[in-house]
């Protein structure tokens, strides 16, 4: 994962009415803290800042009044209606350094016909270096029969990374389609189906 470069400026005052009038000026509050430093309050830009978020556990090397900072985004609170981005929690890390992160799991590939499957655990806890961090860790299910089970111990993990998860948990599960699963599965895909001609004449105008 790159990281991210943003230009960041050290704030002194705290508190919600301050918040408000930083994203009014579109900027997010933000605090980075670690390796047992006082912690650094900051803003950040709040467009790039935003775009910089979406990976989960982005990687931001940070400007501070011509000083360099790196951290990893830990924590991101947003408004639970208009969801923008309220407050950032930035952990320092340094070059090498192992840190601990949770990884969202990406299902690839399609089980065998007849079968269903179920994605039991979304994210596992992985050590990985804080500056080759991985956005996520694929499963591929393709061919799987019915009662196939995928444990953590089973996942294949990007290079440099440790499982941090217990390694007998269920991350897929296989089963048998049922008849509503399927004719569910048939409606999507003859959805779909019906769906690709009016894209491919909406491309053509």
């Amino acid at each position: 994962m790159s990281e991210q470069k943003l230009a960041a400026e050290l704030r002194t005052e705290f508190g919600k009415g301050y918040a408000r009038r930083a994203r009014m000026n579109n900027q997010i509050p933000a605090v980075i803290y670690g390796h047992g430093a006082e912690p650094i309050h900051v803003t950040l830009p709040a467009k790039a800042t935003t775009l910089a978020v979406r990976t989960a556990n982005a990687l931001l090397s940070l400007d501070i009044n011509g000083e360099g900072h790196l951290a990893l985004v830990k924590d991101v609170q947003r408004d639970p209606v208009k969801q923008i981005i309220e407050h950032i929690d930035l952990l320092t890390v340094r070059q090498g350094e192992k840190v601990t992160v949770d990884v969202p799991v990406h299902v690839e590939g399609e089980t065998a016909p007849g079968t269903v499957h179920n994605l039991e655990l979304t994210v596992v806890s992985l050590e990985a270096e804080a500056t080759h961090l991985p956005e996520s860790v694929v499963v591929s299910i393709e061919g799987r029969g019915a009662g196939e089970h995928i444990h953590a111990s089973d996942l294949v993990l990007p290079k440099g990374s440790a499982l941090l998860t217990d390694a007998e948990a269920l991350v897929v599960n296989i089963s048998e389609a049922t008849a509503t699963e399927e004719e569910t599965e048939a409606a999507e895909a003859a959805e779909a189906a019906e769906e690709a001609p009016a894209a491919e004449e909406a491309a053509a105008e």
